[in-house]
């Protein structure tokens, strides 16, 4: 007699009700996970990842959420047709789940002690005292360093990885039989992702729980997955064994998902390409103040002896974990941060430039963030946006002003005809698309692009990479690249520096260092991306 297995969805359909419409958005979906199996989920945003996890534990709102049919069935039993006391025992009890963004499942205004301690008094009944034990050896097995000295923290105090860690042992606590990770390692450089991942792995074989792991990181699906569950539009498109699916996928869009992950090589450098941006040992540092008085006893650099050369139409990539100094290095470029040393930009010596003499060579440097929404005013349209900057720099008509907005969006490729619309009717990669456009229709000469594909899926990542090497081509631009990535440095950046705690580690030719790296810390790198 065949075992039951811990998760099983059966033809699961799931809508969104408008009005009288019912909007289809998972279709049929089966899924089968057993004890201590890994089950990855993949496809590009709005596949349905989510919305198919959330359904296990019943945590979309309903209304609007409509169950049109099949079954979820946990351990043998119904958890779809469950009443909410039942659910309330299986909730973070035996399922647990972990989001993508720590900062939003974790209370900013309770210390870590307290939001583990609710776990365990919520199910186990313990009290404070009691839990603090277990408390310490979870956050210790998560690999908080000094975990009883960090129990009084809040989350704003710990860095993006000991947050994912805090979340993970705020899921494993009370030793689920199932856990969900929701894109957990997403804002993850590739050293702290690698950490998470063999932690997962870990806890996985210590308490024999099964793993619903939702990415859209092949990578990480190569190293964690037993089976893996592709999903487009709503529906399951292929379900095959790890080793299988990516030695011989059967269905076309799966074919197309790992054919993204070769992103070609950069564009030809211009041989009469004239230097455009020049640093030399550019220092960014900060106070360290102490006493009554606060006064300055020490300085923290945050970035220190960096230089290069960036000519028109080439790119330099900026790699290294979080805190490495990357972005700093960005801000300091655009004279958005106090910096020292020298930064000449097309001869012209902007570290001796005033505020006010900055204003002509703002336009000529622009940058897009990390994160389109939050870039993004969402109480302007996509006009009202890209237009933006015209205001300031250009005296031009409003019907100008239109005029050049359409022109930018054919460019970016995206339809004039939305630009009416608010950022939060359009997708991630469109939205990254128009942070593209509100920095291009200023027509400016070096752009500074801070991690733009990090929270986009695979096949949006190479449509964003194809059009930035088009306008490159096109207009001769500069990029600084910065990226945690180093499938996506190699196939846009000529030259790449690496940094290390604000240091230079390694830098040169993009090829020659991807080849043979010299130092030790490229060479991890390297090897934890592969």
């Amino acid at each position: 007699m065949a075992s039951t297995p811990l998760l099983s969805n059966q033809d699961l359909g799931v809508a969104f009700r408008q009005g009288d419409q019912l909007n289809q958005v998972v279709n049929g979906i089966s899924l089968q996970i057993e004890k201590a199996e890994t089950l990855a989920l993949v496809g590009e945003s709005g596949s349905g990842k989510s919305v198919t996890a959330l359904s296990v534990l019943r945590l979309l709102p309903s209304p609007p959420v409509v169950y049109t049919g099949g079954d979820i069935q946990f351990n043998g039993h119904s958890l779809l047709h469950a009443s909410e006391a039942e659910l309330r025992k299986v909730r973070g009890n035996q399922i647990s789940i972990i989001f993508q963004e720590p900062m939003v499942s974790l209370n900013p205004l309770h210390s870590i002690e307290k939001q583990l301690a609710e776990v365990l008094a919520l199910h186990r009944g313990m009290r404070r005292d009691v839990a603090r034990g277990e408390i310490i050896q979870c956050l210790d097995r998560v690999g908080i360093r000094n975990a009883k000295g960090r129990l009084k923290d809040y989350p704003h105090q710990l860095s993006g990885g000991e947050r994912q860690r805090v979340m993970i042992a705020m899921a494993v606590l009370t030793q689920p039989k199932l856990l969900i990770a929701d894109e957990p390692t997403t804002a993850l450089d590739v050293t702290i992702q690698a950490q998470i991942l063999l932690l997962l792995n870990e806890l996985k074989q210590e308490m024999g729980m099964g793993l619903l792991f939702i990415t859209h990181n092949l990578n990480i699906v190569r190293r964690l997955a037993d089976n893996v569950a592709v999903m487009r539009q709503g529906q399951c498109v292929e379900q095959n064994s790890r080793t299988r699916l990516f030695s011989q996928p059967q269905h076309p869009y799966t074919q197309q998902l790992l054919a993204a992950e070769n992103l070609g090589d950069p564009l030809p450098l211009p041989a009469d390409a004239a230097p455009l941006l020049k640093v030399e040992n550019l220092q960014v540092s900060f106070p360290i103040r102490r006493g009554l008085l606060r006064r300055t006893v020490d300085q923290h650099y945050a970035l220190k002896d960096l230089s290069f050369e960036l000519k028109a139409g080439e790119s330099v990539g900026l790699v290294g974990e979080s805190g490495s100094g990357k972005s700093t290095t960005g801000l300091a470029l655009l004279r958005l941060l106090n910096a020292n040393g020298s930064m000449w930009f097309k001869g012209q010596p902007l570290h001796q430039f005033s505020m006010k003499q900055m204003l002509p060579y703002r336009s000529q440097m622009q940058i897009v963030f990390q994160d389109p929404f939050s870039a993004l005013n969402p109480r302007l349209n996509v006009l009202q946006i890209i237009a933006e900057g015209l205001e300031v720099h250009q005296k031009l008509s409003a019907a100008q002003r239109e005029q050049r907005v359409i022109e930018t969006l054919q460019e970016v490729g995206l339809d004039p005809a939305l630009r009416y619309r608010y950022p939060t009717e359009f997708s991630g990669g469109q939205r990254q698309r128009i942070a593209i456009a509100r920095a291009l229709i200023l027509q400016p000469q070096l752009l500074i692009l801070d991690e733009p594909t990090s929270s986009l899926d695979k096949s949006v990542q190479a449509q964003i990479l194809t059009l930035l090497k088009s306008l490159q081509q096109r207009h001769r631009l500069a990029y600084l690249f910065i990226s945690h990535d180093l499938q996506v440095v190699r196939s846009l950046c000529h030259q790449v520096i690496v940094l290390r705690q604000g240091e230079v580690v390694e830098q040169g030719d993009c090829q020659t260092i991807f080849n043979s790296p010299t130092a030790a810390y490229t060479q991890q790198l390297l090897q934890l991306a592969d």
